[in-house]
């Protein structure tokens, strides 16, 4: 059982990704990392999962159907003042990619295949309010 388990178990996550494989990864690394996850598969559950529960992060794939990850973080930003975290989940690693994310509002970016490490550093760097520091 990680160490941080009792300090994350509060934090809401919410992870958005389309990939079933994709999906299933990164819970498992979340769990191992001391944190459950509710999920959403395209940019409009996205939206309609905030109009009924707060999460403190987001896990968003920028290539997300109906609505890509972009332009549901430009929403997020326009309709809650002090928004969930986002991070940018991605495989693209197109130049100017993690600014374009960046500038969209995430406020991190992580790109896919990952470790565990990896995802666990994005998240203390978002200072979550669970997150030990």
């Amino acid at each position: 059982m990680p160490e941080n388990l009792a300090s994350v178990k509060h934090t809401r996550v919410l992870l958005a990704e389309d990939n079933e494989l994709n999906r299933k990864v990164i819970l498992a690394m979340l769990k191992h990392l001391g944190y459950s996850a509710d999920t959403a598969l395209n940019g409009i559950d996205v939206l309609v999962t905030l109009k009924h529960k707060w999460y403190d992060l987001i896990l968003m794939n920028v290539g997300l159907p109906e609505m890509d990850g972009i332009e549901v973080t430009r929403q997020i930003r326009r309709i809650f003042q002090n928004g969930p975290k986002i991070i940018a989940v991605t495989a693209y690693t197109l130049p100017g990619m993690k600014q374009e994310c960046l500038g969209a509002g995430m406020d991190d970016y992580i790109t896919k295949p990952f470790e565990i490490d990896d995802l666990g550093a994005v998240l203390r760097n978002c200072r979550l309010p669970s997150f030990p520091t």
